[in-house]
């Protein structure tokens, strides 16, 4: 079952059970999975990890503006769509993975992370935040910790 057939049959109980923020919720991820399989974007994922991100930084920008009650409206939306993305890798098996990438690249400093960022996102494959490995990478470039450096 593709995401958006599991996102069809979601937003048809949540509707028959009368939850209206899932339903607004569900709604709109479709029609952006509609909207994007229209332009012949096929990954799904990436879809789904944006309308997570905008949402992110919607609460955000709420709350920083004083508006706590309209950030938790944006997080909750955040919340279901997390629902439908695969589970986050914890900073372990990042750091696992970004290790051996530095080793597997020979990179020896922080001119070296355009080698790095590559080999980790692609095995990463939407389970960490871009953000968040560009940092462990940054940190593992600028404390080296294998013997090239």
């Amino acid at each position: 079952m593709t995401v958006t057939e599991r996102v069809k049959s979601d937003l048809t109980t949540a509707l028959k059970a009368g939850e209206r923020e899932r339903v607004s919720t569900l709604r709109l991820v479709l029609s952006e999975l509609q909207k994007a399989a229209k332009e012949g974007d096929a990954d799904e994922l990436a879809v789904l990890r944006r309308e997570r991100k905008r949402r992110q930084e919607s609460a955000r920008a709420f709350r920083d503006g004083g508006r706590p009650e309209l950030a938790e409206g944006e997080e909750a939306e955040a919340t279901i769509i997390a629902a439908y993305l695969p589970a986050e890798l914890d900073d372990a098996e990042l750091e696992r993975i970004v290790a051996a990438a530095v080793a597997d690249s020979g990179a020896s400093g922080p001119r070296d992370m355009g080698k790095v960022m590559p080999l980790v996102m692609e095995q990463v494959a939407g389970r960490a935040d871009g953000r968040r490995v560009s940092g462990m990478v940054k940190t593992a470039l600028g404390n080296p910790t294998h013997p090239a450096a």
